[in-house]
């Protein structure tokens, strides 16, 4: 289920102007649970991490802003992030911890880093329904509200 309501929402994404999406993929895996022993299927999110760095330091080679954001509390970032500040030193980058997030590494690399509250999230939410460009319509999931 929780697939899903990331698939709408990178389908919601995908109609704002000038705004790219940088894919990874799902590696499935098996694991084992502690206590019952019970072996499942799941899957791990690969290379999400590596396509931002990518896109992040390309950007920046490219002069195609003047500021990063980077809403993430994923330290593997902290590396590409200190190669931008290093390397182009004119380009500020300010990090934004989601809700109950944070990482010391990214933000001892960071230009400034700040909490997002979830109040301010719910604030900057798209709207309930956005028609993409094929004419279909996606509806936020109700527990996004």
């Amino acid at each position: 289920m929780q697939h899903i309501r990331q698939d709408t929402y990178l389908q919601a994404l995908a109609t704002l102007p000038d705004l790219s999406i940088h894919y990874g993929y799902h590696q499935p895996k098996r694991i084992t649970c502690a206590q019952c022993a019970t072996t499942m299927a799941t899957y791990e999110e690969k290379m999400t991490d590596v396509n931002i760095a990518i896109a992040m330091l390309a950007d920046a080679q490219d002069n195609l802003f003047d500021k990063a954001f980077l809403i993430s509390a994923d330290a593997d970032l902290a590396g590409p992030v200190d190669a931008v500040r290093r390397r182009y030193s004119h380009k500020p980058v300010v990090v934004a911890f989601p809700p109950k997030r944070a990482s010391k590494h990214l933000r001892q690399v960071a230009t400034v880093s700040l909490h997002l509250g979830r109040d301010r999230l719910r604030d900057s939410q798209l709207p309930d329904n956005i028609v993409n460009s094929d004419g279909y319509a996606v509806a936020r999931p109700a527990r996004w509200r």
